[in-house]
């Protein structure tokens, strides 16, 4: 007789499959048979493998949902998965798509996911391929990386606070693109909703006509189904569009696939979510990077419903998931194009690659861990393509590295996951922004290779005497408020050197304003003061608007006469006295008492422009 105790088979898919037949054929004990498969089988492996032939091009609809943070995009993806039957109808269904802890325990999406829902509509089977995209400014990469997968958004407001900073971004994302727009107006259900107010707003800010606007209560799923008519109704196929100017998508064309998103797997590799625009790709076939220009067989296709679910084949205008045997994260890149082997194609134009706005010195506590650092890093860089790496080193903190943030929540999102998937600890440097220097001489020139240097470490800031000027990065502004606050906010900007461009209201009682930023002005605490003034009712987004000249200075600070590296910082010449000034503070109350007095000092080159001293408290006898 058959023992399975202690085999150490009771792992993987190919038991449960074992276990499955052992009991279909008797093999199995009743205590078994009646209960193994429910046990070890999850949903998507009971399923049998869908035909994606049965959803021709005309038939499949891909789109985004979009909005500002907290209106409601995951709730209403919760209720569109319910809706079609992807997942069944709990009171758990909360946030289904929001996979990573630190999103669960913030509330926020910080990684785009994709669900592809089934559905039947006048007789006719539908493919609607959905991404659920971030609302926070700093995980807008994320936002622009689905869009090119999709023909159109559902442009999500709360019916409550109105359009807001990240709504505006979102819709001219959209609408360079060119994709279409359905405003959905959410939360009709709170008390004080008002979805009249907001359906002007959509009409004045974005020129779509009120009677598009589709009102629903995605928390109680009121009017959701209209949501699903739209989508069917309103977005147009792949196969309608001219595709970059090609002929239209078909599956009887060379493959051409957009990969627009990438994981990482330890046991099979690099999972590429793509987009098929034109022919079809199954498990088997050999296919080619057009960025590497490297030879793949792929192992596996299929679709994310919402988990994981292989299929035979996907076709032109279909959105899911691949597996061809990649080791690394960079061989799948995003907005890479692939084709069949010896069947190249024009690459698709893919889009932007990320820009980092931040950047901060990371070092392990104890230099000991800087190989499980190391491979954390790594394996979260892996999954999160817009995080820049360079290794660096600092006289007192040791070996580290110097990582690259689109924000600074992405900065400490990806702290937090550091921390609780990897259990590591680490000391964060103070956030900088990347200023440009224009060398002065030929011979600097030729020892750079390049005229116009980009400086990332605060620390090898080149002095004044060997550069025409410099460069710091701004940024353009939105922010919508209240008009009570619109005084207050104003002072606040023009104390961070901005320079107003425009100003619009929104409707009798909310004003829009736009603001050029010096980047290193609003990268810490702009947004806290921001939110402070207002009483919690302004929101705020930024854009990249390049670089402009400044006078800048580097600003040591020393201790008892010696500069620490780690606190070098860049400032503003007319803010210099007052930075510097601050941070003295701040260290006089922080470091620890000595038994000798320590002068703690800022300084522009050798003038010390602020000093505080800390005294010895000598103990009582």
């Amino acid at each position: 007789m058959w023992t399975l105790a202690g085999q150490g088979w009771w792992r993987g898919r190919a038991l449960a499959a074992w276990v499955a037949e052992a009991a279909r054929l008797g093999l199995l004990g009743p205590h078994l048979a009646s209960r193994a498969p429910d046990r070890w089988y999850s949903s998507a492996d009971r399923k049998e493998k869908i035909d994606m032939s049965c959803f021709p091009v005309e038939n499949t609809r891909n789109f985004s949902i979009v909005a500002h943070v907290d209106h409601g995009k995951s709730t209403l993806a919760d209720r569109l998965l319910e809706l079609t039957g992807a997942i069944d109808k709990t009171k758990n269904n909360k946030q289904v798509l929001d996979k990573l802890q630190v999103e669960r325990e913030r509330g926020i999406t910080v990684k785009a996911q994709t669900a592809s829902l089934f559905c039947n509509y006048e007789g006719k089977r539908y493919l609607l391929n959905l991404i659920d995209t971030p609302g926070h400014v700093d995980f807008s990469y994320e936002v622009s990386r689905s869009l090119s997968a999709c023909q159109g958004v559902l442009l999500v407001v709360d019916a409550n606070e109105g359009i807001q900073a990240q709504t505006v971004a979102n819709f001219f994302l959209a609408f360079e693109a060119q994709l279409s727009i359905i405003p959905v107006i959410n939360k009709i259900d709170l008390k004080n909703a008002d979805p009249e107010r907001v359906e002007k707003q959509i009409e004045k800010v974005f020129d779509i006509p009120g009677d598009e606007c589709i009102k629903i209560s995605a928390k109680l799923g009121t009017n959701v189904e209209s949501v699903l008519d739209a989508v069917i109704k309103r977005i147009p196929s792949i196969c309608s569009l001219l595709i970059f100017n090609s002929p239209k998508a078909h599956c009887r064309n060379p493959l051409r696939a957009l990969v627009f998103d990438s994981t990482f797997d330890q046991y099979r590799g690099v999972i590429a979510n793509v987009a098929l625009f034109d022919g079809v790709v199954s498990k088997g076939d050999k296919i080619v990077s057009a960025h590497t220009q490297k030879t793949y067989e792929v192992n596996e296709v299929g679709v994310l419903n919402p988990n994981e679910q292989p299929t035979h084949k996907l076709y032109a205008g279909q959105v899911g998931y691949l597996i061809a045997g990649m080791k690394d994260v960079t061989e799948a890149q995003i907005g890479d194009t692939l084709y069949l082997h010896k069947q190249p194609v024009e690459p698709l134009p893919g889009f932007k690659s990320a820009k980092p706005m931040v950047f901060a010195g990371v070092y392990p506590i104890d230099q000991s861990e800087y190989n499980n650092l190391k491979s954390a890093i790594e394996k979260l860089t892996l999954n999160d393509s817009s995080v820049t790496v360079h290794r660096d080193s600092s006289l007192a903190l040791g070996a580290g590295w110097r990582l690259g943030f689109l924000g600074l929540l992405h900065m400490e999102v990806f702290n937090q996951r550091l921390e609780q998937e990897y259990n590591a600890s680490v000391i964060l440097t103070t956030p900088t922004v990347p200023y440009k220097a224009v060398l002065s001489s030929a011979k600097l020139i030729k020892e750079y290779r390049e005229k116009e240097i980009t400086i990332i470490n605060p620390a090898q800031f080149p002095d004044k005497s060997k550069v025409t000027e410099y460069l710091e990065p701004v940024v353009l502004g939105t922010i919508i408020t209240p008009d009570e606050y619109t005084g207050k906010i104003m002072m606040l900007c023009q104390a961070r050197r901005a320079v107003q461009k425009n100003m619009m209201f929104i409707d009798q009682n909310r004003v829009m304003l736009k603001y050029l930023f010096p980047l290193n002005e609003i990268v810490v605490d702009f947004y806290d003061s921001l939110k402070s003034l207002s009483s919690g009712y302004a929101s705020f987004d930024y854009e990249d608007a390049g670089y402009q000249t400044a006078e800048l200075v580097k600003m040591d600070i020393l201790l008892n006469g010696n500069i620490v590296e780690e606190l070098v910082t860049v400032v503003h010449k007319d803010k210099a006295y007052s930075v510097g000034k601050a941070i003295c503070e701040r260290l006089k109350d922080s470091l620890p008492r000595q038994l000798f007095e320590i002068a703690i000092q800022a300084a522009l080159g050798s003038k010390i422009i602020a000093r505080e001293t800390m005294v010895v408290i000598l103990p009582e006898k």
